[in-house]
């Protein structure tokens, strides 16, 4: 028996990479199946069976468009060009540029402080004492040094590493790397959120013909006043861009899981496969 299954594969809407056409389908057939938005904006599909099941298939079908962009194409507010740091022994700092409180209202939930330990203290007071002090250009920074000193490794395992084991293991999935910057931005004072989606990449085949890739991914997104959520891309150390579609934006990464629900104890395997093809240059 499977109980209601909660699934997180429709784009965003404020997703950047313009989405055309979409189609879920589940098999076997279902009892119900609703949408909804979580507490986040997130489109969900919730699906409930009445019946024992064999199988549980998740098929989803969707256009974007690729067109090259730039992601620094945007406007942060003067007042929030300059970070600081945070004052010594401080805690819940938010940094000033928050200042209105209809938007720190709104962006409360993202500032939930990350459990953190002496690893990662270590790393932020080593860190801000060379970080530039232009906000863009530091998280920017930020993101490139977590790039090159976390290995990146495929785990095929439920759950996210804590920040600190991450730091510690130097080593760690996109989605672990990606929860260990929302650690440090949130202890930086920033609004930081957790991004569960897609990741579409062009890359030559053996053949020398290109070829599309797509993949499940993670990534970080910092909130900046007049630009609003801002994403940085944890294994490659670059910002995101028209190959990202976002699925799920959330405060905790659990919270963006593809696929969630409860399953009796039961023998299981899991494949997924994804392909990509352009339908047009």
């Amino acid at each position: 028996m499977l109980g209601p299954q909660t699934i997180r594969l429709r784009p965003v809407t404020a997703a950047l990479s313009a989405v055309s056409a979409y189609a879920l389908r589940v098999a076997p057939p279902y009892s119900a199946q609703t949408w909804h938005h979580d507490g986040y904006g997130n489109m969900v599909a919730q699906v409930v069976f009445d019946q024992k099941v064999t199988f549980f298939d998740i098929t989803v079908e969707l256009q974007t468009d690729l067109t090259p962009r730039d992601p620094l194409n945007f406007v942060v507010q003067e007042e929030a060009l300059h970070w600081m740091h945070r004052p010594v022994q401080e805690p819940g700092f938010i940094q000033p540029f928050y200042g209105l409180e209809e938007r720190e209202q709104a962006l409360k939930p993202y500032f939930a402080p990350v459990q953190t330990g002496p690893q990662l203290q270590k790393f932020l007071q080593s860190w801000t004492a060379q970080a530039p002090t232009e906000t863009v250009a530091m998280l920017i920074a930020l993101n490139r040094a977590l790039a090159a000193r976390i290995r990146y490794q495929v785990r095929l395992v439920p759950g996210v590493w804590s920040a600190e084991e991450t730091l510690e293991r130097e080593t760690g999935s996109c989605r672990d790397s990606a929860w260990l910057l929302v650690a440090l931005l949130r202890e930086l004072g920033f609004a930081a959120r957790f991004v569960s989606g897609y990741l579409i990449q062009s890359c030559m085949n053996g053949e020398g013909v290109e070829a599309l890739t797509c993949d499940l991914h993670a990534w970080a997104e910092a909130y900046l006043p007049g630009a609003g959520w801002i994403g940085f891309d944890t294994t490659s150390g670059l910002l995101t861009a028209q190959a990202h579609v976002g699925l799920a934006a959330t405060v905790m990464p659990e919270e963006a899981a593809p696929v969630s629900g409860l399953l009796d104890a039961c023998q299981a395997e899991m494949d997924v496969t994804m392909q990509a093809q352009r339908l047009f240059a």
